[in-house]
């Protein structure tokens, strides 16, 4: 590959792994955005040095978000991929995934750590713990309200 090419899919992976989508999901997006031809998994596992079972997890990720789209190659029936280059509409897919999953997470833990307290003695430690997460609570179900928000979803689109 050409060393220009080598230094964005090193870069996407490490700006990738930056905002935990991990360092193949970029170097993958970056590959297959370089590639003038679509690419498949053994592909990907070569020049990239990535196992194909990696290769193929982050693809599929990738594919979930609209950042990659599987294509017909005439004469043969394995998958390959390109990279979708509209930008704007990926890191959209990547928002809504990420940040709605984190939303979701986040309740069940805080549940999971008041029901933890609960059991605890209740001395002065637990009800500021309680108090703490309360607050928590409050703030992120209003980040959550404005996230869900009609007019944040259209300025997303």
């Amino acid at each position: 590959m050409n060393s220009v090419v080598n230094r964005f899919i090193s870069d996407a992976g490490n700006m990738a792994q930056s905002f935990g989508l991990g360092r193949v999901v970029g170097q993958i997006y970056a590959y297959l955005y370089f590639s003038q031809e679509p690419k498949g998994l053994a592909d990907m596992q070569s020049d990239l040095h990535i196992s194909k079972g990696s290769a193929s997890m982050c693809v599929r990720q990738l594919e979930a978000w609209g950042a990659v789209r599987k294509v017909w190659v005439k004469g043969d029936r394995k998958d390959y991929y390109e990279a979708n280059d509209w930008f704007g509409k990926v890191l959209k897919n990547i928002l809504n995934d990420g940040i709605s999953k984190r939303f979701a997470h986040r309740e069940e833990f805080y549940d999971e750590v008041e029901s933890e307290l609960t059991n605890m003695h209740g001395d002065g430690d637990c009800e500021f713990l309680r108090a703490r997460i309360a607050h928590i609570r409050q703030f992120e179900s209003k980040a959550e309200k404005v996230w869900n928000n009609p007019m944040v979803k259209k300025l997303l689109n």
